[in-house]
């Protein structure tokens, strides 16, 4: 049984009563329900359809940060093997928000970068809900400066509403870690995927998102602040994160058509979390394709292509 968000209501309302039927029939009722139930599931199924066709940027945000999508953790044992989880800034801590390693990525060696929000209460408070202190990227500073030595492409996994907003993460030097982190994304000289699998918000999400390629899942959404965060400053609203949502241009398609992003994976009818083994292939597939496209290149020419990709952005609009 999927939790339906709230405009799902209409699906929601036909599968209830394909499972009140289901049940009539379980309970022995003499009735014969399954002319019934085809057509209730042909009609679920295209209202579903219809519903995710014409998706707003907010829906497409109640979307991406549906509880029972794929997270990164999910991503990693789908795609990665033999993974070596590398803790540790060698400075303050260890950050659970942010998962980084090395393992095999369809027999390639790889490093690996992800944000993980967790997948239930337990998950969530141990990695702080995929918000990461300075610690988390200056340990992702630390894994690039490891791959770079020993040529390793990186791929990142970006699902964050933000980096960490805590006193003490500003007292250890919150801003300057993001600003290391990225700088370090911009100027590796090994290949770099990111994909975008949830939401990307903010600095937090930059920071291990400065990659050569950077991909978003559908209906995933990236943005400079949240749009709850961005109606509260412009409009001292919160409860105007809708429109936000709508002027800030947070969708992939939004994304794509401004440059900012390289490539969207599609995900099936219904979002992510109906098919998850489905779109985590699917993001497989992806990465392994712009791997592939920087196989040959130095490192002097991996750097070049990834600071014009970023220097064009903003200069042409369409």
């Amino acid at each position: 049984m999927h939790s339906y968000l709230d405009f799902e209501k209409p699906v929601a309302d036909i599968e209830g009563k394909i499972q009140e039927l289901r049940a009539l029939a379980a309970g022995g009722e003499s009735v014969n329900v399954e002319d019934e139930i085809g057509r209730l599931n042909t009609k679920s199924s295209q209202t579903l359809k219809d519903l995710y066709a014409k998706l707003t940027p907010w829906q497409k945000t109640m979307v991406a940060r549906h509880p029972d999508r794929p997270h990164a953790a999910d991503y990693l044992a789908g795609l990665i093997e033999d993974f070596t989880p590398l803790a540790g800034d060698r400075n303050f801590a260890e950050d659970h928000a942010l998962i980084a390693g090395l393992g095999k990525f369809r027999g390639q060696s790889v490093a690996i970068l992800a944000q993980e929000k967790g997948s239930d209460t337990q998950a969530r408070l141990k990695h702080n809900f995929g918000m990461a202190r300075p610690e988390g990227y200056r340990k992702a500073v630390r894994i690039m400066d490891m791959a770079e030595r020993f040529k390793l492409p990186v791929i990142s996994l970006v699902d964050t509403a933000g980096a960490y907003p805590g006193i003490g993460a500003e007292e250890r030097g919150q801003a300057e870690a993001i600003a290391r982190s990225t700088d370090k994304g911009l100027g590796l000289g090994t290949p770099s995927v990111s994909v975008v699998i949830g939401e990307g918000g903010s600095g937090g999400a930059i920071a291990i998102a400065a990659a050569s390629k950077v991909l978003m899942l559908q209906h995933a959404i990236y943005s400079v602040i949240s749009p709850e965060g961005a109606a509260s400053i412009l409009w001292r609203d919160s409860a105007k994160a809708q429109d936000a949502a709508t002027n800030m241009k947070i969708t992939a398609q939004d994304l794509l058509q401004f440059g900012v992003i390289d490539g969207i994976i599609e995900e099936p009818v219904g979002g992510a979390h109906r098919a998850r083994e489905i779109v985590i292939d699917r993001a497989g597939t992806a990465i392994e394709a712009e791997l592939s496209s920087m196989a040959n290149m130095s490192a002097d020419e991996i750097r070049k292509q990834r600071r014009e990709k970023f220097i064009s952005i903003g200069r042409t609009l369409p």
